[in-house]
């Protein structure tokens, strides 16, 4: 089969295609022939020192969606002919290739309505803000929450979630993404270049603070993002812990959340994993039935991948970038 290769660490730049032998499935496995693969901000930096439990070459993309092929012995969860799109593990090889062999329990399957480059926008991005809304942080309609990066993956789809369920939405963006993030639903957006977040969320809920934050950008923003917090307030971080020594105070009786959804698959907790595939089928009925995007806005080949990285290693890029073999 055709597969973009690593070849060492830090060489994702210059990943080419090249022949590999098409892998089998085993017990509890399919083997799913691609029909698209997500670009995530993990896939590169991930690559970038490599993993210890990875040889080489290596395949990136932990996101993937395509036909069963084949079954492996014990699976009940699916058949072949089936259209399914999964989060995978991203110590095995990925999906930056023409087959895949995934875990038949962690895998979704796709509406007939939802073309595979749509649901396979999803997994990391919407995935991890949907775990971060109704997996991790008890939030309720009437409620505001401040969701940072709301042009990106996670924070736009976090934004949609966030108005499905009724919530009042901050978001951090540059200034050219403010229309952009105005459509997907906030209700107020911070230039995080010409003004401090803090200042204007504070503002904006007339001193009171937010109930919850989502924090996509690193550990540094995130504790800034603490002082945006009211009283039971609530903050979920994806890159990196804020400091919280002075931070655990009776009189705010704040909660934190790490979200690490690749986690999951490497510490053999069944029950995690297969909910990686009950919310892939939630967020799925939410984009057969309109109500949220996928947030797509560049459809590639795998020739492309590596510069598609690189623009998302910039942190320029807005939406979701997908690759098609």
């Amino acid at each position: 089969m055709r597969a973009l290769l690593l070849q060492e660490a830090g060489k994702w730049r210059e990943m080419e295609i090249q022949e590999v032998p098409k892998p089998e499935p085993n017990i509890n496995e399919v083997l799913v022939r691609i029909e698209g693969a997500g670009l995530n901000p993990v896939d590169y930096k991930v690559a970038t020192n490599g993993h210890p439990e990875w040889t080489y070459p290596h395949i990136l993309g932990v996101d993937g969606a395509g036909i069963v092929e084949e079954i492996g012995r014990d699976v009940t969860e699916v058949k072949p002919g089936d259209r399914v799109v999964y989060h995978g593990n991203m110590i095995k090889d990925g999906n930056f290739a023409e087959f895949s062999v995934v875990p038949s329990h962690t895998v979704s399957l796709i509406p007939e309505s939802v073309p595979f480059e749509e649901a396979v926008a999803l997994p990391c991005a919407g995935y991890t803000a949907y775990q971060s809304l109704f997996r991790k942080m008890t939030l309720e309609a009437g409620q505001t929450i401040l969701i940072h990066a709301g042009a990106g993956g996670v924070g736009g789809f976090a934004i949609q979630l966030a108005k499905y369920a009724g919530l009042h939405v901050i978001t951090t963006a540059s200034a050219e993404n403010h229309q952009f993030v105005y459509q997907l639903g906030a209700d107020y957006a911070i230039d995080y270049k010409e003004h401090d977040f803090v200042k204007r969320t504070l503002e904006f809920t007339e001193g009171r603070g937010v109930h919850a934050v989502l924090d996509t950008v690193g550990s540094e923003n995130a504790t800034r993002s603490i002082e945006t917090l009211a009283f039971n307030g609530h903050i979920a971080f994806i890159a990196g812990a804020p400091d919280i020594s002075n931070n655990i105070d009776f009189k705010r009786a704040l909660s934190f959340h790490q979200v690490a959804l690749g986690g999951a698959h490497m510490v053999n907790t069944l029950h995690q994993q297969r909910d990686l595939a009950r919310m892939g089928n939630e967020m799925l009925e939410l984009l057969s039935e309109g109500h949220i995007t996928s947030l797509v806005e560049d459809v590639i080949s795998l020739e492309n991948v590596p510069g598609a990285l690189d623009r998302l290693s910039s942190r320029h890029s807005r939406g979701k970038i997908v690759a098609k073999p």
